[in-house]
C-alpha cells in the first residue's frame, strides 16, 4: 500500500522557518512525483511544490518561489519542504501526495491536486506572533 506520512508542522513566528518531512513507502519512489499541497481554512487546496527525485526536477508555486525549497533523500524515501520567511498567510494544513509519472504529464499540471491519487494525513503549520 502507498503510505505517506507528513510531519514537522507547528507554530512559528512570522519570518521564521520550518522544515516539513514526508516519509514515503509502498511504491517505487523514483517512479513517482511527490508534491506538497496546503489548505487554509475556507480555501481550496493549492499546490506548493513538487519533486521528481530520480530526475532532480522541482517546481514551485508563485507563493513558494524564493522562500521554500523542496528536496529529497532517495536513500530513505523522504521528501522535505524547507520553508523560510514564513508569513501568516502560509498558515494551513500541509499535505504531501504522490502520483505515478507514467500516467502524468509534467510541468505545472503536477501542482494540481486532482492529478494525485495518494495522500498523506497532513501537518498543521501556523504562522503567528
Amino acid at each position: 500500500d502507498v503510505q505517506l506520512q507528513a510531519s514537522g508542522g507547528g507554530l512559528v513566528q512570522p519570518g521564521g522557518s520550518l522544515r516539513l518531512s514526508c516519509a514515503a513507502s509502498g511504491f517505487p519512489f523514483d517512479d513517482y512525483a511527490i508534491g506538497w499541497f496546503r489548505q487554509a481554512p475556507g480555501k481550496e487546496r493549492e499546490g506548493v511544490s513538487y519533486i521528481i527525485s530520480s530526475e532532480g526536477t522541482t517546481l514551485y508555486s508563485d507563493s513558494a518561489k524564493g522562500r521554500f525549497t523542496i528536496s529529497s533523500d532517495r536513500a530513505v524515501n523522504v521528501v522535505y519542504l524547507q520553508m523560510s520567511s514564513l508569513k501568516p498567510e502560509d498558515t494551513a494544513i500541509y499535505y504531501c501526495a504522490a502520483t505515478p509519472l507514467a500516467t502524468r504529464s509534467r510541468g505545472y499540471s503536477l501542482l494540481l491536486s486532482y492529478n494525485y491519487e495518494n495522500w498523506g494525513q497532513g501537518t498543521l503549520v501556523t504562522v503567528s506572533s
